[in-house]
């Protein structure tokens, strides 16, 4: 097993038919293999949180999943609402479609909201779904998490068109600099991917299939 692998991992599980026993089992993998944390929707943050608290693992959530389209007054909301049930990681989804309409205010103040919301208690990863984006819009994106104050840049939810790329990630990185994270997610399901989006630039992986990432040879 690879162990220094694993302390990139966020062990994910977000598919909306859940059950709390999957998410027990979830948690029991993320002790067993050392991932960094587990990333699972709001509803079980506190199930996570209860059956981790002895553990150095951390609790992630999703603000404004999948699509990005609640309100900035929501997201907050969801942000404290999940760092009272437990999280220490929060993933939030820009509002892409005003991204795509140059509302670069709007975007970054709705990001902002959820930064607020978390200041101090809890780390927030912005994901910017990347494959709904230009390549000019990617670097925009990413300029605005960094002006509002976010811990990270994120690829993708999983649950749009497509995941993480490669290229993605040299441009997410590219253009936060060495300060923030980046976070590649989506589609990541063998060592040798999880290591190519390392190489390029990823500080966290996000990935369902993160025991086959951790054991293969």
């Amino acid at each position: 097993m690879d162990q220094n692998i694993a302390r990139y991992i966020d062990h994910t599980l977000l598919k909306p038919e859940v059950s709390k026993q999957q998410i027990e089992k979830l948690c029991q993998e993320a002790k067993e293999y050392g991932f960094y944390s587990v990333c699972v929707n709001p509803i079980w943050v506190k199930e996570a949180a209860n059956q981790l608290k002895n553990s150095n693992v951390k609790v992630c959530t999703v603000i404004g999943f999948p699509l990005g389209a609640t309100t900035s007054e929501v997201k907050a909301f969801e942000t404290q609402n999940a760092i009272d049930n437990g999280a220490s990681e929060v993933d939030m989804v820009i509002a892409i479609g005003k991204l795509k309409a140059g509302e670069y205010t709007a975007v970054q103040q709705d990001i902002s909201a959820v930064v607020n919301a978390a200041k101090g208690k809890a780390l927030v990863k912005v994901i910017i779904e990347t494959c709904l984006l230009t390549d000019q819009e990617k670097v925009k994106a990413c300029q605005l998490a960094v002006e509002a104050g976010a811990d990270y840049v994120k690829t993708s939810t999983g649950f749009s068109t497509g995941g993480a790329k490669i290229e993605d990630i040299r441009i997410m990185r590219k253009t936060v600099g060495n300060d923030i994270g980046v976070k590649a997610s989506g589609g990541i399901r063998d060592r040798e991917t999880a290591l190519k989006m390392i190489e390029a630039g990823a500080s966290r992986i996000g990935a369902s299939a993160s025991i086959a990432i951790v054991t293969q040879d």
